[in-house]
């Protein structure tokens, strides 16, 4: 976008000589600004001179040398596309730089729009997930899962100066390319710009997917005090990282590893690979587990079901303990026994607490509401493993992490599989959960995991946070006929009457 600067003077010298700046355009104000030139010619030293008008202070950034203000242009109280202004100041208080970039605006520029925010959104995230398509296709990678373009926030109103002064929409969109903006006219809703402001980077990590357990199929391997073992070895398998953020750390669209024991894994190649006694491994796994779930999560449809980037805290308690913390939307991981984030079925289980309090706000304040919670986190866990799991033993819950703790044959947390019924409650969330998990799990036998996965996800959209396992019932049976039509509801119906739940 052309500036309408013309002159940026700077001078850092041991006297800081006097600075001199001359702009031509049209002003906020409506007029050419005569004495603008001569006022920012009159800086000489002091950090108080006067700014030219219609700024707003947005940064103050502090340096070896002085201190750095920057600010943006705006017009009638909206922001100027790309219009900046900024002050430099020595350790001494007097101005060293001044840059200059803001954009004539005519007075007359009206700034009520005739499109709306959400027609200006879906335009942009239109032209957005075209234009990713056909990039992936001059691209192809078989092993990503495309995923929607989905608005980052509001539409804000902004205006673009220049030979061409407009209102536009600005809208921020994500895609497979990464964060994307575009401006949308704000009187004709033409999309007059889309770029991509950020790129997703793909990394190469490794990790146990679910867990040792399931892939060597084999319930006699042991933690042995997280030390690196042959078998354990052949386990790891090598993964895409996908949607990494860049930074040269496990943060991306979907996940973003706050914290962790011995430090967050960082590599500027973004590469992250470990053997599975080093702690760094356990951030792969919550990456690459996570970002598989999300992808899957977008590929049913579903945009806005936790739609973030998930804080986690990795190896960070000493217990043989892994929670969801509401307050703090952060899932922390420990390290009694079989390091927790070893499993991915943990991780899943987790995650599908942030899942439910993403979709319903402070879900959970009841025995019923807390039971279906747990009873959602391993059927999610369960879920997730169907496709890597080559069927063995898929309702079994945790197998990695519980050899720790159960003596076999088998080494199962919690299954989905157990029978239990209304009948069988006792008022502890985890008992009671698989009540709800094996009617869950009834429901994908009979529909197949993606109808069922469908069903039960948007089903939680109607829950209330005290919802009961009736109540939760009702309207996942309401979900599937919406969606799938009578015979399918009566499936669903059939998987709750058999745990005696309706």
């Amino acid at each position: 976008m052309t500036k309408q600067v013309q002159r940026q003077l700077a001078a850092i010298t041991a006297g800081c000589a006097a600075l001199a700046l001359g702009m031509s355009f049209t002003s906020a104000a409506g007029a050419t600004p005569a004495g603008t030139a001569a006022a920012n010619a009159a800086v000489t030293s002091s950090s108080t001179a006067a700014l030219p008008p219609n700024l707003k202070l947005i940064r103050t950034k502090t340096s070896l040398l002085g201190k750095h203000y920057w600010y943006q242009q705006t017009f009638k109280g909206l922001p100027v596309i790309n219009g900046y202004y900024a002050k430099h100041i020595d350790k001494f208080g007097k101005v060293v730089q001044l840059s200059d970039g803001r954009d004539a605006v005519p007075e007359s520029l009206d700034v009520s729009a005739s499109v709306p925010a959400a027609t200006a959104t879906k335009s942009a995230n239109t032209v957005v997930t075209a234009r990713a398509a056909r990039n992936r296709i001059a691209a192809p990678n078989k092993g990503v899962t495309t995923t929607p373009a989905a608005t980052q926030g509001a539409a804000q109103l902004a205006v673009v100066g220049g030979s061409n002064a407009r209102l536009v929409w600005n809208v921020t969109s994500r895609s497979t390319e990464g964060v994307s903006r575009s401006l949308v006219d704000a009187k004709s809703g033409v999309v007059v710009e889309s770029k991509v402001i950020s790129d997703n980077v793909d990394g190469k990590g490794s990790v146990f997917d679910p867990n040792p357990v399931v892939s060597q199929k084999n319930e006699n391997l042991t933690d042995q005090n997280d030390k690196n073992q042959n078998e354990l070895f052949l386990a790891q398998k090598n993964v895409i990282l996908r949607n990494l953020d860049g930074s040269g750390k496990l943060n991306g669209t979907y996940v973003n590893i706050t914290e962790a024991a011995g430090g967050v894994a960082q590599n500027k190649n973004n590469t992250f690979v470990y053997q599975r006694a080093n702690g760094r491994f356990e951030q792969v796994m919550a990456y690459y587990h996570v970002n598989q779930t999300q992808e899957y999560i977008h590929s049913l449809g579903f945009t806005e079901v936790n739609n973030e980037s998930q804080d986690f805290s990795i190896n960070t308690i000493p217990d043989d303990n892994s929670f969801y913390d509401p307050s703090a939307d952060m899932i922390t991981t420990g390290t009694g026994g079989v390091d927790d984030a070893e499993d991915a079925e943990v991780i899943w289980h987790e995650y599908g607490h942030a899942i439910q309090d993403d979709v319903v706000p402070g879900f959970g304040e009841t025995i019923e509401a807390g039971s279906i919670g747990e009873g959602f986190g391993d059927y999610w866990a369960v879920t997730m493993s169907v496709p890597v799991s080559k069927g063995y033993d898929l309702p079994c819950v945790m197998d990695w992490d519980a050899t720790s703790y159960t003596s076999g044959p088998k080494h199962c947390l919690r299954r989905t599989d157990t029978g239990k019924t209304t009948d069988d409650i006792d008022g502890e969330v985890h008992d009671d959960g698989e009540i709800w998990s094996n009617a869950l799990w009834d429901i994908s036998k009979a529909l197949g995991r993606t109808k069922a996965n469908k069903v039960i996800l948007q089903g939680t959209f109607f829950y209330t946070p005290d919802t009961t396992f009736a109540a939760a019932a009702k309207v996942t049976v309401q979900s599937a006929r919406l969606l799938y039509g009578k015979a399918a509801a009566d499936q669903v119906t059939q998987a709750f009457k058999a745990r005696k739940i309706l």
